[in-house]
């Protein structure tokens, strides 16, 4: 552990980057995903377990914690790590995403965001001064910039407007967030699918010298070939001894292809909510276990997994539990996917550390390619 915030990048392999993030609560291991605990909670996980499946850091939202059960009262109750018996790093987001998404019930300016919240309606103002402070009474221990993210398609001059509307938002970050040791400012990069929007973003950003750098506004329903495509021009353009997040990515597939492309840091809230809904993250490819196949299986999601819910339970119970409706199957699943993304991102580790990560990355797309019928 460092008392301050430090990343050391400690081998690279064609791009992608084998690293680490050092702070007061603890050492992100990168590239490193992020379970997302939206208002304090993993859906459907106990924490301790979330920590067991190898999970460095979690993810808070501001939005959502700002509404329920609010930070002034996160911060009288001793902060985030304390309430939800975490005390490993924790980034928390600057809920620009969900406000934006809100469509009809915000108001937007060079002030800030105004909005209804989605939970009673009542009105509440974010700024970017505001969004920090709020990131700083829960206590997070990585805290991003408020941004505009613009859902794609969008037409160029929107998507200019909101870009150089972050970038004047991540000034006035820097300066609420002022000097916090042993905690981050992450700035996000914006700019669509415009080429040349990206790259005016990630080097205004870079300028403003901060910890790390995230890459926002990609899977927000562009094919998968733009979000990487837009990778390649932005990623060349920041600082390579700091970190760099893509944020809401992905599936394991986006992960592979991020990381040969120099990404460190993903969240994403897949694993839980694919696990909610009856599909598995494996191996051999994804797995619906509500299908019919499942019924009588009697061979589990993966044998070789160190996972209890992926070892120790078979398909027909599985699919039992998910077409009877019971909550057991929801958090068995959810349990099981987020062991294989942490199992993925160690085997990433462990293939960057032995420069073989090509040859990884083929395998492991051979092996989803192969499917789940036969004996894993």
């Amino acid at each position: 552990m460092s008392e301050s915030f430090q990343f050391q990048l400690k081998k690279t392999d064609g791009g992608a980057r084998l690293g680490e993030v050092s702070m007061p609560r603890g050492t992100i291991r990168t590239p490193a995903f992020m379970p997302v605990g939206t208002v304090g909670t993993v859906k459907a996980m106990y924490l301790d377990q979330v920590r067991e499946t190898g999970a460095d850091i979690i993810l808070g939202n501001t939005y959502h914690l700002m509404l329920r059960p609010t930070a002034e009262r996160v911060a009288r109750l001793g902060g985030l790590h304390q309430l939800i018996r975490w005390p490993h790093p924790i980034l928390t987001d600057s809920g620009g995403f969900q406000v934006m998404s809100l469509s009809g019930l915000r108001k937007l300016d060079e002030q800030g965001v105004t909005f209804k919240s989605h939970v009673d309606g009542s009105l509440h103002h974010m700024s970017p001064e505001r969004s920090i402070e709020i990131q700083g009474l829960l206590g997070s221990d990585i805290q991003m910039q408020l941004d505009e993210c613009v859902a794609l398609p969008a037409t160029p001059k929107e998507i200019e407007r909101a870009m150089e509307m972050s970038l004047r938002w991540a000034e006035r970050c820097k300066v609420a967030f002022g000097k916090q040791p042993g905690k981050a400012m992450f700035g996000i990069v914006q700019g669509g699918d415009v080429p040349e929007l990206r790259v005016r973003s990630a080097q205004a950003l870079s300028g403003m010298d901060l910890k790390g750098y995230a890459v926002g506004g990609l899977a927000v329903g562009e094919p998968q070939e733009v979000m990487l495509r837009m990778l390649e021009i932005t990623l060349p353009e920041l600082p390579t001894e700091k970190p760099r997040y893509l944020m809401g990515v992905g599936t394991p597939d986006d992960i592979l292809k991020s990381v040969a492309r120099g990404i460190d840091m993903f969240d994403c809230v897949m694993p839980t909510r694919s696990g909610r809904h009856g599909l598995a993250f494996t191996r051999r490819g994804k797995v619906n276990i509500r299908n019919a196949r499942h019924a009588e299986d009697m061979r589990p999601l993966d044998e070789q997994s160190n996972c209890p819910a992926s070892r120790d339970y078979s398909r027909a119970y599985l699919h039992h539990l998910v077409r009877a409706n019971e909550a057991l199957g929801g958090m068995l699943l959810s349990w099981h996917n987020l062991a294989y993304y942490q199992e993925l991102m160690q085997g990433i580790r462990q293939a960057i550390a032995e420069g073989r990560f090509a040859d990884f990355m083929a395998e492991t797309q051979e092996n989803w390619a192969r499917g789940d019928l036969e004996p894993v």
